[in-house]
This record gives structure tokens, C-alpha cells and sequence, in this order.
């Protein structure tokens, strides 16, 4: 992977029920931050003009949409985000056949398609009542193995099933890791989280970080400190 700095390695999630709020976090954090996630939440209140609108800012953009669908209208559906010049689209890493449609609508273009392993409030027991025998992290790289195999760029999975995968696939095989906190802090919904230490650690190479910045008193100050710990992290990890 070409060199990318700490700072392009947070991703921001704006889960936030309006436009306006996305947008004011957005001009507050200004320069602090480079990569946006825009996800369910804002696509229902303008989320995909929202994109275009990061975009014409020169901020990357990730269209958390994790799809799942039958292959023609998976592969219709990625062809048209692949249109809008944003950087991460997610989809579903639970079936080939939609993985491979994915990868077919994306053409040669430079969309990076991500799956999604295990979503990180998920435990074993949430698991069970899906009827899956296997435990979150054995699924997580059983998906990203499959992922790897279909031609995706990455996934999406949580820092503590980071090492496996990186094993399991290859040192180019991106790995962007969501329910992260700084010790100490709060894990809201999430089952899953780590540190952002231990989760560039681990192997994660984007760290998506939503509540504990885009609700900090002082989400710029917040963003800083994940960044310079995903920068310290970075110089401890030999790559």
C-alpha cells in the first residue's frame, strides 16, 4: 500500500440524523480530519448529495451502504456508486454469488469495495439465534478469507479479529476496523471494541471512529488524540 498518513487513517463516522448536524461537525473539525463515512442514517435525509458535497470539499468518502441483495441489482447498484468518485463502498460479506456481482459493477474502476464481516454489537449468542454455529471472530475471517478470494480490497471487521485476517489474506488486503475507543471510555452498543493502539496493532489500516468524537464536547480535540495515537501506533508497527 502506497503511504498514507495517520491522519487520512481516521475515518469519522457521521451517524447523525441530520444534514445540518453532519455539516457542522464536518466545517468544525476542518482540516483535523480528511476521510467521512456516510452511512444509512444521512442517506435517507440527502446522505448521497451529502457525499458529493465532502467531496467537492477534497474529503474522501466512505458509502457505508452494506449492501445485500440479489447479483444483477448488487452489481447495477455498485456500477452507480462507482459513478459518484467515492473512495469505500461496503457490502455484505455473507454470499459469493453478491460479492462477485459487486466486484463485476465495480469494473476497473478505483472504488474500493469493502465486506462486511460480523457487525461489531454482534456476540456469539446473537450469532446462535441467526442459527450460526461459529463464533464472531472464526466468522469474521471465514468471510474475509471468502472476501479476499472474490476479489474485494478489504473488510470490515473488529481490531481483535485484525491479526487473523491479516494472516489469512495478504499485507495488501485492507482492514478497516469500526467500534474503537480510547481506554477508559464508554462502549455504547458496540460487543466488540478496541483501543486504536491495539487495533493498528493488530493490523487494522483504517480506523472508524464515530461517538466518542462527533460527541465530545471538543470533537476536534478528540480527533487529534486519535490521531496521534493511530501515529504512535503506526511508528511501533513494522510495515
Amino acid at each position: 500500500m502506497s503511504y498514507t498518513s495517520a491522519r487520512d487513517r481516521l475515518i469519522v463516522a457521521l451517524d447523525m440524523p441530520t444534514l445540518e448536524a453532519a455539516r457542522t461537525l464536518v466545517h468544525g473539525l476542518d482540516e483535523t480530519v480528511s476521510f467521512y463515512k456516510v452511512g444509512l442514517e444521512l442517506l435517507f435525509v440527502g446522505g448521497l448529495q451529502f457525499a458529493q458535497e465532502l467531496r467537492h470539499m477534497r474529503k474522501r468518502v466512505f458509502l457505508d451502504m452494506k449492501l445485500l441483495d440479489i447479483g444483477n441489482t448488487v452489481e447495477r447498484a455498485v456500477n452507480n456508486a462507482a459513478e459518484l468518485g467515492v473512495s469505500f463502498l461496503t457490502v455484505h460479506g455473507t454470499d459469493v454469488k453478491t460479492m462477485r456481482a459487486a466486484v463485476s459493477g465495480r469494473g476497473d474502476r478505483p472504488l474500493k469495495l469493502l465486506a462486511v464481516t460480523v457487525l461489531t454489537n454482534l456476540t456469539a449468542e446473537d450469532l446462535v439465534q441467526q442459527g450460526c454455529t461459529m463464533n464472531p471472530g472464526d466468522l469474521a475471517v471465514h468471510r474475509a478469507k471468502l472476501a479476499h478470494e472474490t476479489g474485494f480490497d478489504g473488510v470490515i471487521a473488529s481490531g481483535q479479529e485484525a491479526e487473523r485476517i491479516r494472516a489469512a489474506t495478504s499485507p495488501g488486503f485492507l482492514i478497516v476496523s469500526p467500534g474503537i475507543r480510547l481506554a477508559g471510555g464508554g462502549a455504547d452498543d458496540q460487543a466488540r471494541i478496541m483501543t486504536p493502539d491495539r487495533a493498528i496493532a493488530a493490523g487494522a489500516d483504517y480506523l472508524v471512529v464515530g461517538r466518542p468524537i462527533t460527541e465530545a464536547s471538543d470533537p476536534m480535540v478528540m480527533a487529534e488524540t486519535f490521531i496521534r495515537h493511530i501515529k504512535e501506533a503506526r511508528a511501533g508497527r513494522a510495515v
